[in-house]
């Protein structure tokens, strides 16, 4: 796989274009010369605008009477605690709804955002292009790598580390909503390690991966099936299980438009890297790999 670094100009360079159609870019160069792309050429390079692009990838697309409307400027999904950041400190203007992977695939597939994080663990081992292809298959989209998160058992301090999965048994567990990758995670492992969830006592539910780890922290739980950089953030003791594979589905449209070439080029800053150093728990070796391109 290869980069997909979203620009922070008006205009694409052959190597962008040719990933965004999946063109070789020897092909980009014939569409050029022959006046089907809008382009330009400027010392000896060929640029191509963005806003032009996007109007003729709308226009090239068969059986479609009218463009489609304008998705909002929300970024659904899977919480994250860097990418929250990220979206707040790089000032790129777009709003957050985030309740879970599978809510945020249903969401993007009803055209109700631009993107959505997903930590979703498909049959054989690999990660959340199994349920992208599924929920936005048809549509014009890309998965794009953001990080590797450490994720394993958040323990409320005095509580013994039980020896794997099946010591959850003997706990109180903060849970998340069924449409979290989280709960899916749980359960599939939980599944492998012979253990019986519905055996586990439970308390209240928690929507987000903070709010898990804070009932944890307050003691309104013995246990949470969390993130290893949360389980710094409060003090508490954390058992990894997984490292898991978190990327963002976004529309390959908006995808080149402001706020999310904002996004990603911070996500590239030297700030963003030492956050996620600092916060741990983190790999950031895949970040704007493209994953899969619907």
């Amino acid at each position: 796989m290869t980069d997909l670094q979203s620009p922070t100009h008006e205009y694409l360079t052959v190597r962008e274009l040719a990933e965004l159609l999946r063109l070789k870019e020897r092909k980009i160069y014939d569409l050029a010369a022959s006046g089907e792309l809008p382009c330009s050429r400027a010392t000896g390079k060929l640029l191509f605008p963005a806003a032009e692009i996007r109007a003729w990838i709308e226009g090239a697309r068969g059986g479609r009477s009218a463009p489609a409307a304008p998705r909002p400027g929300v970024f659904l999904g899977s919480h994250d605690p860097l990418l929250d950041w990220a979206i707040r400190q790089s000032r790129c203007g777009l709003a957050t709804y985030f309740d879970g992977s599978l809510d945020g695939l249903a969401r993007f597939a009803a055209g109700e955002g631009v993107a959505a994080g997903m930590h979703l663990r498909d049959t054989g081992g690999s990660w959340n292009i199994a349920a992208a292809r599924e929920a936005a298959g048809g549509l014009d989209a890309v998965l794009v790598g953001f990080a590797t998160r450490r994720r394993g058992l958040v323990l409320r301090e005095g509580v013994a580390a039980p020896a794997g999965l099946a010591g959850l048994a003997g706990l109180r567990l903060a849970p998340r909503q069924d449409a979290s990758g989280t709960a899916g995670l749980l359960s599939d492992l939980a599944s492998e390690a012979g253990l019986d969830l519905g055996k586990v006592r439970l308390a209240g539910l928690e929507r987000t991966e903070d709010e898990a780890v804070q009932a944890v922290r307050r003691g309104e739980a013995d246990v949470t099936f969390g993130l290893e950089t949360l389980a710094r953030t409060y003090g508490l003791r954390f058992v990894p299980v997984i490292e898991e594979r978190f990327d963002l589905l976004a529309c390959r449209r908006a995808w080149f438009e402001p706020p999310l070439q904002e996004l990603m080029a911070f996500c590239r800053s030297e700030p963003f890297r030492k956050r996620a150093e600092n916060l741990g728990g983190y790999g950031l070796s895949r970040l704007g790999q493209v994953v899969w391109n619907a």
